[in-house]
Protein backbone atom coordinates (compact mmCIF):
# COMPACT_ATOMS: atom_id res chain seq x y z
CA UNK A 1 0.00 0.00 0.00
CA UNK A 2 1.49 3.44 -1.04
CA UNK A 3 2.17 5.82 1.84
CA UNK A 4 0.14 9.20 2.27
CA UNK A 5 1.27 12.03 -0.19
CA UNK A 6 3.67 14.60 1.40
CA UNK A 7 1.45 17.18 0.03
CA UNK A 8 -2.56 18.30 -0.75
CA UNK A 9 -3.48 19.39 -4.01
CA UNK A 10 -3.41 23.04 -2.02
CA UNK A 11 0.20 22.66 -1.07
CA UNK A 12 1.39 21.45 -4.38
CA UNK A 13 -0.23 24.47 -6.50
CA UNK A 14 1.57 26.51 -4.07
CA UNK A 15 4.63 28.98 -4.05
CA UNK A 16 5.54 26.58 -0.88
CA UNK A 17 6.05 23.86 -2.95
CA UNK A 18 9.19 24.11 -5.15
CA UNK A 19 10.36 22.24 -8.42
CA UNK A 20 13.26 21.19 -6.46
CA UNK A 21 10.82 19.84 -3.67
CA UNK A 22 8.91 17.40 -6.34
CA UNK A 23 11.80 16.56 -7.81
CA UNK A 24 14.00 15.18 -4.79
CA UNK A 25 10.58 13.58 -3.50
CA UNK A 26 10.14 11.93 -6.96
CA UNK A 27 13.63 10.59 -7.31
CA UNK A 28 13.70 9.17 -3.61
CA UNK A 29 10.85 7.89 -3.65
CA UNK A 30 10.05 6.19 -7.45
CA UNK A 31 11.12 3.53 -9.18
CA UNK A 32 13.64 3.96 -12.21
CA UNK A 33 11.01 2.89 -14.46
CA UNK A 34 8.62 4.91 -13.40
CA UNK A 35 11.17 8.05 -13.67
CA UNK A 36 12.48 7.16 -17.19
CA UNK A 37 8.97 7.03 -18.50
CA UNK A 38 8.31 10.35 -17.53
CA UNK A 39 11.90 11.96 -18.09
CA UNK A 40 12.86 12.57 -14.63
CA UNK A 41 15.30 10.19 -14.18
CA UNK A 42 18.70 12.11 -15.35
CA UNK A 43 20.41 14.33 -12.52
CA UNK A 44 18.22 16.04 -10.13
CA UNK A 45 19.78 19.82 -11.14
CA UNK A 46 18.99 19.03 -14.82
CA UNK A 47 15.21 17.48 -14.56
CA UNK A 48 14.44 20.58 -12.47
CA UNK A 49 15.36 23.12 -15.70
CA UNK A 50 13.76 20.89 -17.98
CA UNK A 51 10.73 20.30 -16.44
CA UNK A 52 7.38 22.37 -15.65
CA UNK A 53 6.01 22.23 -12.51
CA UNK A 54 2.54 21.06 -13.49
CA UNK A 55 4.28 17.90 -15.09
CA UNK A 56 5.85 17.37 -11.62
CA UNK A 57 2.93 17.83 -9.77
CA UNK A 58 0.80 15.34 -12.55
CA UNK A 59 3.67 12.36 -11.99
CA UNK A 60 3.42 13.21 -7.89
CA UNK A 61 -0.10 12.07 -8.32
CA UNK A 62 0.22 9.53 -10.30
CA UNK A 63 2.69 8.40 -7.87
CA UNK A 64 0.55 8.09 -5.43
CA UNK A 65 -1.64 6.37 -7.28
CA UNK A 66 0.13 3.09 -8.52
CA UNK A 67 1.54 0.77 -5.34
CA UNK A 68 4.11 -0.43 -7.45
CA UNK A 69 5.40 3.12 -8.67
CA UNK A 70 7.42 3.56 -5.19
CA UNK A 71 11.27 1.43 -4.67
CA UNK A 72 11.74 -0.81 -2.29
CA UNK A 73 12.28 1.06 1.46
CA UNK A 74 16.17 1.74 1.50
CA UNK A 75 17.27 1.38 -2.35
CA UNK A 76 18.92 4.32 -3.45
CA UNK A 77 18.12 6.22 -6.87
CA UNK A 78 21.46 4.90 -7.93
CA UNK A 79 20.94 1.58 -7.39
CA UNK A 80 17.73 1.72 -8.89
CA UNK A 81 19.27 2.80 -11.95
CA UNK A 82 22.05 0.08 -12.00
CA UNK A 83 19.60 -2.59 -11.12
CA UNK A 84 17.29 -1.34 -14.17
CA UNK A 85 20.57 -1.00 -16.47
CA UNK A 86 21.82 -4.13 -15.36
CA UNK A 87 18.59 -5.76 -15.76
CA UNK A 88 17.89 -5.07 -18.94
CA UNK A 89 21.20 -5.82 -20.23
CA UNK A 90 20.56 -9.69 -19.12
CA UNK A 91 17.17 -9.84 -21.04
CA UNK A 92 16.75 -10.55 -24.83
CA UNK A 93 13.58 -8.86 -26.37
CA UNK A 94 10.88 -11.36 -26.42
CA UNK A 95 9.22 -12.03 -30.30
CA UNK A 96 6.49 -10.65 -31.33
CA UNK A 97 2.72 -12.65 -31.34
CA UNK A 98 3.21 -11.95 -35.11
CA UNK A 99 7.01 -12.94 -35.71
CA UNK A 100 8.14 -16.69 -36.65
CA UNK A 101 8.75 -19.06 -33.87
CA UNK A 102 12.01 -19.65 -33.16
CA UNK A 103 13.94 -22.55 -33.62
CA UNK A 104 16.21 -22.59 -30.67
CA UNK A 105 15.15 -20.64 -27.42
CA UNK A 106 17.90 -18.01 -26.41
CA UNK A 107 20.28 -18.70 -24.09
CA UNK A 108 21.19 -15.71 -21.35
CA UNK A 109 24.45 -15.35 -20.49
CA UNK A 110 24.79 -15.01 -16.66
CA UNK A 111 26.81 -12.42 -16.03
CA UNK A 112 30.29 -13.19 -14.72
CA UNK A 113 31.40 -10.09 -12.87
CA UNK A 114 30.38 -8.56 -9.65
CA UNK A 115 30.15 -5.23 -8.79
CA UNK A 116 30.62 -3.11 -5.22
CA UNK A 117 30.13 0.22 -5.08
CA UNK A 118 32.54 2.04 -3.02
CA UNK A 119 31.46 5.66 -3.70
CA UNK A 120 28.12 7.03 -5.38
CA UNK A 121 27.93 8.97 -8.53
CA UNK A 122 25.01 11.42 -9.56
CA UNK A 123 22.28 9.11 -11.05
CA UNK A 124 23.49 9.30 -15.16
CA UNK A 125 23.97 6.23 -16.90
CA UNK A 126 25.85 5.78 -20.16
CA UNK A 127 24.58 3.95 -23.11
CA UNK A 128 25.87 2.04 -25.40
CA UNK A 129 28.39 4.20 -27.64
CA UNK A 130 29.12 6.80 -25.47
CA UNK A 131 32.25 8.21 -24.62
CA UNK A 132 33.75 7.29 -21.39
CA UNK A 133 36.36 8.39 -18.97
CA UNK A 134 37.73 5.89 -16.56
CA UNK A 135 40.85 5.64 -13.96
CA UNK A 136 41.51 2.26 -12.56
CA UNK A 137 43.72 0.04 -10.77
CA UNK A 138 43.49 -3.55 -11.96
CA UNK A 139 45.01 -6.70 -10.02
CA UNK A 140 45.02 -10.65 -9.36
CA UNK A 141 45.44 -12.44 -6.30
CA UNK A 142 49.36 -14.44 -6.37
CA UNK A 143 49.63 -16.57 -3.48
CA UNK A 144 46.24 -14.69 -1.81
CA UNK A 145 47.79 -11.35 -2.04
CA UNK A 146 46.93 -8.63 -4.94
CA UNK A 147 49.45 -8.03 -7.80
CA UNK A 148 48.94 -4.69 -9.59
CA UNK A 149 49.34 -5.95 -13.06
CA UNK A 150 48.41 -2.53 -14.82
CA UNK A 151 46.92 0.86 -13.68
CA UNK A 152 46.69 4.73 -14.92
CA UNK A 153 46.91 6.40 -11.53
CA UNK A 154 50.36 7.30 -11.66
CA UNK A 155 51.75 10.25 -11.95
CA UNK A 156 50.87 13.61 -9.85
CA UNK A 157 48.57 14.07 -13.11
CA UNK A 158 46.94 10.65 -13.90
CA UNK A 159 45.24 10.91 -17.67
CA UNK A 160 41.83 8.70 -17.78
CA UNK A 161 41.54 5.92 -20.26
CA UNK A 162 38.98 6.91 -22.93
CA UNK A 163 36.77 4.32 -24.69
CA UNK A 164 32.78 3.85 -26.18
CA UNK A 165 31.80 1.01 -23.82
CA UNK A 166 29.54 -1.44 -25.08
CA UNK A 167 31.47 -1.52 -28.59
CA UNK A 168 34.01 -4.16 -27.79
CA UNK A 169 36.78 -2.09 -27.34
CA UNK A 170 37.73 -3.18 -23.49
CA UNK A 171 36.83 -6.80 -21.95
CA UNK A 172 33.52 -7.45 -21.64
CA UNK A 173 33.43 -7.81 -17.44
CA UNK A 174 34.21 -4.35 -18.51
CA UNK A 175 31.90 -3.10 -20.80
CA UNK A 176 29.10 -4.90 -18.97
CA UNK A 177 30.05 -3.31 -15.97
CA UNK A 178 30.49 0.04 -17.00
CA UNK A 179 27.06 0.29 -18.57
CA UNK A 180 25.95 -0.13 -15.01
CA UNK A 181 27.73 2.88 -13.04
CA UNK A 182 26.87 6.48 -13.27
CA UNK A 183 28.75 9.37 -13.69
CA UNK A 184 31.21 9.64 -10.83
CA UNK A 185 30.36 6.47 -9.31
CA UNK A 186 33.39 4.59 -8.06
CA UNK A 187 33.47 0.40 -7.78
CA UNK A 188 35.42 -2.52 -7.11
CA UNK A 189 34.72 -4.96 -9.96
CA UNK A 190 35.76 -8.43 -10.11
CA UNK A 191 35.62 -10.26 -13.45
CA UNK A 192 35.74 -13.72 -13.90
CA UNK A 193 38.44 -14.83 -16.54
CA UNK A 194 35.70 -15.90 -19.35
CA UNK A 195 34.96 -12.18 -19.27
CA UNK A 196 38.51 -11.26 -19.00
CA UNK A 197 41.21 -12.72 -21.13
CA UNK A 198 40.19 -16.05 -20.35
CA UNK A 199 42.49 -19.08 -21.37
CA UNK A 200 45.17 -17.24 -23.27
CA UNK A 201 45.81 -14.42 -20.73
CA UNK A 202 48.21 -11.57 -21.29
CA UNK A 203 51.89 -12.97 -21.89
CA UNK A 204 54.20 -12.02 -19.43
CA UNK A 205 51.38 -9.89 -17.60
CA UNK A 206 48.48 -12.04 -16.95
CA UNK A 207 48.46 -15.80 -16.46
CA UNK A 208 45.94 -17.76 -18.26
CA UNK A 209 42.80 -18.60 -16.62
CA UNK A 210 42.61 -15.84 -14.05
CA UNK A 211 40.42 -13.78 -12.06
CA UNK A 212 40.84 -9.82 -12.33
CA UNK A 213 39.91 -6.95 -9.71
CA UNK A 214 39.57 -3.17 -11.13
CA UNK A 215 38.98 -0.44 -8.86
CA UNK A 216 37.14 1.86 -11.38
CA UNK A 217 36.15 5.60 -10.85
CA UNK A 218 33.89 6.62 -13.52
CA UNK A 219 34.69 10.28 -13.93
CA UNK A 220 33.49 11.59 -17.14
CA UNK A 221 30.42 10.61 -19.95
CA UNK A 222 29.98 12.29 -22.95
Amino acid sequence: MAPAPKWNNEELESDNVSKKDLVSALQDLATYEFLKERKLHGKAANVIKATKKPELIKAYKALYEQDSAFRPEGQSFEEAAAQATAAAAATTAAPSESAAPAKEEAVVEEPKYKKVITKKGDGRLPKKGDMVYVFYTGTYLVDGQPKVFDTNMKGAKPSALRFKVGTGKVIKGWDEALLTMTKGEKARIIIESDWAYGKKGVEGKIPPNTDLTFEVHLSQID
